[in-house]
């Protein structure tokens, strides 16, 4: 995994903690053996169009991202054992399931990635 930042086009940073799957085992996995996340963390999977909880034990927050990193799509709360897609989508930022009411963000909004230099 790489591991990075978010922020809107303004650098006003969005989260602090973003793993970005490089692999195809994570991206299949995603948070399925994964504690809970922090308010702060979030979990970029690309390319992806949808995700599912089957098997988890939590809720999470779903952001819909496009190629050009806009903001297409938004789910709240998505509960174990349900799915959800966006067929404008490319990648899929999973968040814990109060994040979206902790961050300003609207769809149509563009993010910018960031690589934490190690």
């Amino acid at each position: 995994m790489i591991h990075g930042y978010l922020t809107d086009i303004n650098n006003n940073s969005l989260f602090e903690q973003v793993s970005r799957t490089t692999r195809f085992l994570e991206r299949f996995c995603g948070l399925l053996f994964s504690p809970r996340l922090k308010n702060n963390e979030a979990l970029l999977i690309e390319p992806c169009s949808s995700v599912h909880t089957v098997g988890m034990r939590y809720a999470i927050d779903v952001i819909f991202i496009d190629k050009d990193w806009l903001v297409v799509k938004m789910t709240k709360s998505l509960k174990p054992w349900r799915m959800a897609a966006s067929s404008k989508a490319y990648r899929v930022l999973e968040l814990a399931s109060d994040g979206l009411e902790q961050i300003d963000l609207s769809l149509g909004q563009q993010l910018k990635w960031h690589s934490h230099v190690e």
